[in-house]
Order: C-alpha cells, then sequence, then structure tokens
C-alpha cells in the first residue's frame, strides 16, 4: 500500500525543495499502532525545519510537519491500552505532512472527546508552550502583569486566553494596528504599537505596578523594550527569534534592575517532563480547549495537493493557523 507525503531530500525553502510523493504505508511492530491523519499544522518551525536552521534536524529524505492530529487505525502485537478509532496526537517525530505513520502505543497522547479536531491538531506546541511561559518560568499569582511580543501569534492568543484564565493581566505588542481590535475581543488587556515608546509609558498601562514576566519571540528592538519595561527582579524568557536578530540588552538593566534572560524550547522541555510530565500539561491545554476558554482560530485548510499554496497562505500576514488534510 502506498500513501502520500510531503517530503525533502535536501535542505532549502519550502517552495523549492518540497515534493508530494508517494510512499510506502508503514506497518506497526510490536507495541505500536499507526495513526491516520486528520488534520496538520503549519508552524514556523516547520519552515526552519525544512530550511536545515532549525531545532534537531531530521535524516534525510524527511517527511515535514511537526504537529497534528489524528487516529488510531491498526494495531501491533501486544497493543491492548488503546483500541483503533481513538483520537491522538499525529507522531510529528515521524514527520506529520503524511497520511499515516506510526508510533509506540505506550507514547501515545490521547486527545478528549470534548476538544473539536481542528484544536485539537494545533494543540501540541503553541498552547504547551504558552502554558509552560506563564506557569513554569517565574511565579506568578493573580493581577501579575505579563508582557509580550508578537501578540498575534499562536503562542501569543494562547498566553491572552490563558492568562486571562488565569488571572493575571497582559500587555500584548503587535506590529499592525488592524491587529489590535481581534487581541482585544480575545481577553488582551492592552494592545500596544512596536515602534510607539510605549515602553517609556508602561507604568501608566499597569497603573504603576511592575511587569514581571516578558515573553520574547522577535528578538530585536522589540526585545529591548520589553528589558526596560520590565520592574525590578523581572525575567524575560526568550522562546523564538522571527526577525533574526539578536536579543541585545542594556547591561544597566542587569546589574541595577536585577532583570534576567532565560530561554525556553518546548521540544527540550517536554523530553526533560517525560511522558508522564507532557501528559499532566496537555491535560490543563485540553481542559481549557474543551470549555472554550481557549480557541485559537484557523485561517484555512489545504489538501496535501495543495501544498504550495498552503505554504504562500501561511507565510502571509494572518492571524489563524493554516492546516493541510490529506
Amino acid at each position: 500500500m502506498q500513501q502520500s507525503a510531503l517530503r525533502h531530500h535536501s535542505f532549502g525553502k519550502p517552495l523549492e525543495v518540497l515534493q508530494l510523493e508517494s510512499i510506502p504505508v508503514a506497518e506497526p511492530r510490536a507495541g505500536e499502532v499507526r495513526v491516520r491523519l486528520e488534520a496538520a499544522s503549519i508552524n514556523p518551525s516547520d519552515f526552519g525545519m525544512i530550511a536545515g536552521t532549525y531545532g534537531h534536524l531530521r535524516e534525510l529524505p524527511a517527511v515535514a510537519g511537526r504537529e497534528g492530529v489524528g487516529v488510531v487505525e491498526a494495531l501491533g502485537a501486544g497493543v491492548d491500552s488503546v483500541s483503533v478509532g481513538t483520537r491522538v496526537r499525529f507522531p510529528g517525530e515521524a514527520g506529520a505532512w503524511q497520511a499515516s505513520a506510526c508510533i509506540a502505543a505506550d507514547e501515545l497522547l490521547v486527545v478528549p472527546s470534548g476538544v473539536p479536531v481542528e484544536q485539537a491538531a494545533i494543540s501540541f506546541i503553541n498552547p504547551p508552550t504558552a502554558y509552560c511561559l506563564l506557569r513554569k518560568m517565574v511565579e506568578l499569582k493573580p493581577g501579575d502583569w505579563v508582557l509580550q511580543n508578537a501578540g498575534n501569534s499562536a503562542v501569543g492568543l494562547s498566553v491572552i486566553q490563558m492568562a486571562r484564565a488565569f488571572g493575571l493581566k497582559t500587555i500584548s505588542q503587535v506590529r499592525r494596528e488592524e491587529l489590535v481590535a481581534p487581541l482585544q475581543a480575545m481577553g488582551a488587556d492592552h494592545v500596544v504599537l512596536e515602534g510607539s515608546d510605549w515602553a517609556k509609558n508602561s507604568q501608566q498601562l499597569t497603573g504603576g505596578a511592575a511587569i514581571r514576566l516578558a515573553l520574547n519571540s522577535i528578538g530585536g528592538e522589540s526585545a529591548i523594550d520589553q528589558i526596560k519595561a520590565l520592574g525590578e527582579g523581572g525575567t524575560q524568557v526568550t522562546f523564538g527569534g522571527m526577525v533574526g536578530d539578536k536579543v541585545r540588552f542594556p547591561t544597566r538593566f542587569l546589574i541595577f534592575n536585577d532583570v534576567r534572560l532565560v530561554g525556553f524550547w518546548w521540544d527540550a522541555y517536554a523530553r526533560r517532563l517525560g511522558v508522564a510530565g507532557v501528559r499532566a500539561v496537555m491535560a490543563e491545554v485540553y481542559a481549557m480547549m474543551a470549555d472554550a476558554r481557549l480557541s485559537l482560530p484557523i485561517e484555512r485548510k489545504y489538501p496535501f495537493s495543495e501544498y504550495e499554496s498552503a505554504i504562500k497562505h501561511a507565510g502571509e500576514p494572518r492571524l489563524g493557523k493554516v492546516l493541510l488534510v490529506p
């Protein structure tokens, strides 16, 4: 049996190296299950992995994609912990942009029935990142202020909604005026435009309260503004670098304001947590998705056959996620 897969045989720009290919359907070995893809997401990190610039690179030729959701369609020998038809995380380690893949049954992450399938498809990278940034980096209490750039990103939208659920206050930096109203509608307390000198007036935004945590996924001047706005003893967590600029900082803020700079990568953090720890984090994410406290916008779904249009769309300014379906 054959199936469709989006693979690349070299590293480079997605539209230059990706190919829609027919590859054999894998049979689950003892202790494994085969998962049939329902929907996969397109993330900036996917482009980085295809380009050979992100994280731990896969052996070539590689199936692209890191995140998706599917249903168990075949069981290997000895598997009795899950049944055919169960919705689970698609094994993104094998590449999510393919019609099916196998995974060890004891590593499965089951998706609760109350979680919409499209939300499940985008639940495994950005929402747990947002959850850990808010819950694991700094001890925050209701009423504390959190600052973030790229407020319209999937992590940013997750932070806004989760912070609201946790009783935290948010300031979200964006680059386009038209993003202000949608973010406020999702629960953002303040939305500020990059380059507007907002950092000089951050105390007015918070009513004089210190900003405890800044979340940086851009770098450059945006990250510098965050450091200037942080309160004494505040922490900036860098978890991305969309602009590609180095994270620079005025030394005096490190010395005299005791500002701390740390990094975070969900993939590495998840490995340290182990299967049980990841399941615990995802249980919190799923609980919020099930009752719509967390709901991320979906821009459009594309079949694999239209992957070029999907990738172009994912690279354009937008608020929702772009999905691929077999």
